[in-house]
């Protein structure tokens, strides 16, 4: 199985967002000019899980997910806009030498069969979303249709999908967001994203407490 070129980011990327990327380092205008030569223009996104990527020295997480380039910018002297979408799902195998790149083999990872997830279950979450931004607005004494921020995040019929929309809608950690990423299961995604959403509404809470 060939290496894919891999990006660590300190964003934990998920399925559907898009991802736009100034590039200026030489060895990611190494991996743009790969992908860019190839016939789909792919390349993994992984979340740091410490240290910073910047001179090396960085643990990365072995569950991302592929970004697409949908357009591409030639800036001069190596620098690349880009604007990625994120696709696919992916699970680091094995990491290979960064040479000139991060490279890892890695294979897609779609959901594992589990326990059957209810529209119910996912329209509580929305819900609570909902609520926590209309608490927001209030506090900032702002005029806000909260429904709007979560309105459309259903449209593929997918749940996965569905539940990274909402995901990527509530301003969560990164340590939430992996999480959200890295669940087995739809139904396990489900108990993150409802975990994710207790977490900031309590954070929200106790900032305004004070």
């Amino acid at each position: 199985m060939a290496a894919l070129p891999m990006f660590p980011l300190e964003v934990a990327m998920l399925p559907g967002e898009e991802l736009p990327l100034r590039i200026f380092e030489p060895r990611y205008t190494a991996l743009v000019q790969t992908c860019l030569a190839a016939d789909d223009p792919v390349f993994g996104v992984v979340l740091i899980a410490a240290g910073r990527e910047v001179g090396g020295g960085d643990t990365r997480s072995d569950v991302g997910a592929l970004a697409r380039i949908e357009e591409s910018a030639e800036m001069g002297a190596g620098r690349y806009r880009l604007k990625c979408v994120m696709g696919e799902r992916i699970k680091v195998i094995e990491w290979q030498p960064d040479d000139p790149y991060p490279k890892a083999v890695v294979q897609e990872w779609p959901d594992e069969p589990g326990d059957p997830v209810s529209v119910h279950a996912i329209r509580d979450i929305e819900d609570r979303m909902v609520g926590l931004f209309e608490r927001i607005a209030a506090a900032r004494g702002a005029r806000v249709d909260a429904r709007d921020i979560v309105r459309g995040a259903d449209e593929s019929g997918d749940p996965s999908k569905w539940l990274y929309a909402l995901s990527a809608r509530l301003p969560m950690g990164q340590a939430d967001r992996y999480a959200v990423l890295a669940a087995p299961t739809v139904a396990q995604r489900v108990a993150a994203l409802s975990e994710a959403v207790d977490t900031v509404t309590a954070m929200i809470e106790f900032q305004l407490s004070e």
